[in-house]
């Protein structure tokens, strides 16, 4: 396929040979042929190049925060039998121009690495590829190109701030089925109450101070490990917002479920579209959570009271914060 500049020259070419043949000019005639001679050479000479090359596309990390940096790894390995031309790997990234990364003649069984990097300024996906390595013969008027690697995704999720978590309220631990006080120990071992022994319980934890008093067997009710619960609700109706807003109810939102997180809370996040990922800890639920904040998007519809009341009467939803554009 001729490039831009291979284009140009056979127009030129074919120009003048329209114009030697018009004015009788021998000498336009001759230059015309020639400027497309060499144009269909160039095309024949890129198609014919024969190469053998091993490719490998990594993004480093493919999931990271707003503002974090992640590139990507290139390794290309000329795979055949002869020196290979000088390379053009072309490589389209979402919101800007792509890669366009030049790699010099490789011997045989050599490998050359390249490396980019990645825009994360905003949440959201950004799309790398499909890669496409481009030879062409030496004068740049003709190139061949052939993909080399599948297209991928960067999952950016949004901006996080460094914040405390949201204090503990009062509910029911769906752990234990209990009550708990605002802030309770949750090591699992700190005094709670005495009640009756009950046979199979464990004879260390009778209390025989009470039990002397009571005249029967009691035994120490130890609080028992608990988690806290919280939830987010994220409001995504399109009135009143603004993409600045917006996208800082969103920074919001990952903020707080995330340094309740790291208390190893139960959370979870619903927004006012009716979406709700439901509560549970780890890791993997976390990621999914941050996963859905990196492509939410205003909505036309949804009602936030509406939301409200369904999470109200699906059980106690623990610390429950809104998030309005103000």
């Amino acid at each position: 396929m001729p490039t831009r500049q291979g284009w140009t020259v056979a127009l030129v070419g074919v120009g003048l040979l329209v114009a030697g043949r018009i004015f009788g000019i021998e000498e336009l005639y001759v230059l015309g042929a020639g400027a497309v001679a060499v144009v269909a050479l160039a095309v024949t000479y890129a198609r014919r190049l024969g190469l053998t090359l091993s490719v490998q596309r990594t993004l480093v990390p493919p999931r990271v925060y707003a503002g974090n940096p992640s590139r990507v790894d290139l390794s290309v390995r000329n795979e055949g039998q002869r020196t290979s031309p000088v390379l053009r790997l072309l490589d389209p990234v979402t919101s800007t121009r792509g890669a366009d990364v030049l790699v010099g003649p490789l011997a045989p069984g050599v490998t050359s690495q390249a490396a980019y990097r990645l825009p994360t300024d905003r949440r959201g996906i950004v799309l790398v590829g499909p890669l496409s390595v481009q030879v062409g013969d030496p004068f740049g008027f003709a190139s061949v190109g052939v993909d080399a690697a599948a297209r991928e995704e960067l999952t950016v999720y949004p901006r996080l701030d460094e914040i405390a978590p949201v204090p503990h309220t009062v509910g029911d631990d769906p752990l234990s089925g209990a009550e708990h006080a605002a802030s309770p120990g949750r090591a699992g071992d700190e005094f709670h109450s005495l009640r009756a022994y009950v046979v199979g319980d464990d004879l260390r934890r009778v209390h025989w101070k009470a039990t002397a008093r009571r005249d029967e067997l009691m035994v120490r009710q130890d609080e028992m490990p608990w988690q806290g619960r919280l939830t987010v609700l994220l409001d995504t109706r399109r009135a009143g917002q603004s993409v600045e807003s917006f996208e800082a109810c969103v920074s919001a939102a990952a903020s707080i479920i995330t340094a309740s997180w790291r208390r190893r809370d139960l959370v979870r996040l619903a927004t006012t579209d009716g979406a709700d990922l439901g509560f549970a800890a780890g890791s993997a639920h976390a990621e999914a959570i941050m996963e859905r904040l990196a492509v939410v998007q205003v909505t036309s519809g949804g009602s936030l009271r509406g939301m409200v009341e369904t999470l109200r009467g699906g059980g106690h939803p623990g610390a429950l914060v809104i998030i309005v554009a103000g």
